[in-house]
């Protein structure tokens, strides 16, 4: 078998077989296959796309390409969440714990931040003494025990989309569902759990620009996990508009335990809720209605919070820091955005205001930079909001107050304002399951 060959047959518009997909995987990871022929490839399948069982055999053969993770030992219902990433996007801190509150075993492995959007890890990692490392036998014992576990990824996991992902992202051949889709779902796949929900976010701040984009990703994501034998379930977010209110990593720490106190923002809360309640459809087979309830009491009667700080116990942080948010430390310096008319919030590039984020020390432009913990936004108002002239619209935060200028002026450029009333956007667009 020779990779010329299945170059130039994707090129022609036809289906590989199982054998080829396999072949072009496992040379890749080896070395055998040329960085410009894998390319190649990648971008014959970017041009003429792939079928459902070639996508579905390309991700697991990413899947299996390197380590995967045993959760065979764990009593109960391993369920995991994946976002494909968003602005102010700390659900993970709020939604896993309700669901192992309620029964759910969340073995859950997070990534770091890069560019515009954050990442769990590092927001965990705001907390004191918090450990993002842990070994196996730890990861799993933990999970065992308090039903809760949120550690960085770790070990070999899915090499050949490491090996892809950097040749896509040199070559413009991203944008290519196929391609994210056996991306996504070979890390979740090798990350062992048997269900698995996907926020899968559409708007400014998302990779995924489109509602109708959104649902095809969402679809084929669906589609590969239930071959695979995973329970799939894509819930389409709006991340047109940031996330709740906060973005930066301790200040989404603090907001995450507001919304698990019962003190959250309507949209972060709402979505969490959806989230939350489509994992516990899998942990428990009860209906979505049902579901939806016991997510709302778990905040409500404060088990959600209470497993927060389990976690962040046995993971060697300090729960008095969520006991007590005021004990995070705070930014030295601070400039209010303010509403230079009377009007209504009309829109808000969620993209835009990651980046304001960003410059001020809040993200990465690449893996090697150091975060300020304490930097980043506090929304005042969003998207349809009325606002009056001289309103404070959103406080920045840095311990370099010379970042305020050029961070001001991004956030200045992602909001628009109009005269006339704004319709609010919806938050949930749709629920994607096997059918």
């Amino acid at each position: 078998m020779r990779i010329y060959d299945i170059i130039h047959k994707k090129r022609k518009g036809e289906e590989l077989t199982d054998e080829e997909i396999k072949f072009f995987v496992s040379e890749s990871v080896n070395g055998n296959i040329k960085d410009y022929q894998i390319t190649a490839l990648l971008m014959a399948i970017c041009f003429n796309g792939m079928s459902a069982r070639e996508t579905s055999t390309l991700t697991i053969a990413m899947a299996e390409s390197g380590d995967t993770v045993d959760l065979s030992s764990i009593d109960g219902y391993t369920v995991d969440k994946h976002s494909t990433g968003g602005v102010g996007d700390k659900t993970t801190l709020i939604v896993t714990p309700i669901v192992a509150a309620l029964g759910g075993k969340v073995a859950k492995m997070s990534g770091r931040g890069l560019g515009h959007t954050g990442g769990t890890v590092d927001k965990l990692e705001s907390i004191e003494g918090f450990r993002t490392t842990l070994s196996g036998n730890d990861f799993l014992n933990q999970v065992n025990k308090i039903g809760l576990c949120v550690v960085g990824q770790s070990g070999d996991l899915a090499p050949a989309d490491k090996k892809f992902y950097a040749l896509r992202n040199d070559t413009a051949t991203v944008d290519c569902i196929p391609l994210i889709a056996s991306s996504i779902m070979s890390k979740k796949l090798a990350a062992g759990s048997k269900g698995i929900v996907l926020d899968v976010k559409t708007g400014s701040g998302a990779f995924m620009k489109s509602v109708e984009e959104s649902e095809a990703l969402a679809k084929t994501m669906v589609e590969i996990g239930n071959a695979a034998g995973r329970d799939t379930v894509a819930v389409i977010t709006n991340m047109d508009i940031p996330l709740g209110n906060a973005v930066g990593n301790s200040l989404e720490v603090i907001e995450a335990v507001e919304t698990l106190k019962g003190n959250g923002c309507e949209d972060l809360t709402t979505v969490c809720i959806e989230l939350a309640s489509n994992m516990l459809t899998l942990v428990t087979g009860k209906d979505k209605a049902t579901c939806v309830e016991m997510a709302k009491g778990a905040i409500a009667d404060g088990s959600a919070l209470n497993k927060l700080k389990e976690m962040v116990s046995e993971q060697g942080g300090n729960p008095e820091w969520i006991s007590d948010t005021s004990l995070f430390p705070k930014a030295e310096h601070s400039f209010e955005i303010k509403a230079e008319s009377d009007g209504y919030i009309c829109s808000m590039d969620a993209e835009k205001i990651g980046v304001a984020s960003l410059l001020l020390g809040a993200g990465r432009n690449t893996k090697e930079d150091v975060l300020d913990f304490s930097a980043g936004i506090i929304l005042k108002a969003k998207t349809g909001d009325k606002v009056a002239k001289g309103e404070t619209i959103a406080t920045l935060y840095a311990n370099d107050e010379t970042k305020f200028e050029s961070a001001s002026q991004k956030f200045n450029e992602a909001v628009g304002f109009s005269t006339d009333p704004v319709e609010k956007q919806p938050l949930i667009y749709s629920v994607i399951r096997e059918k």
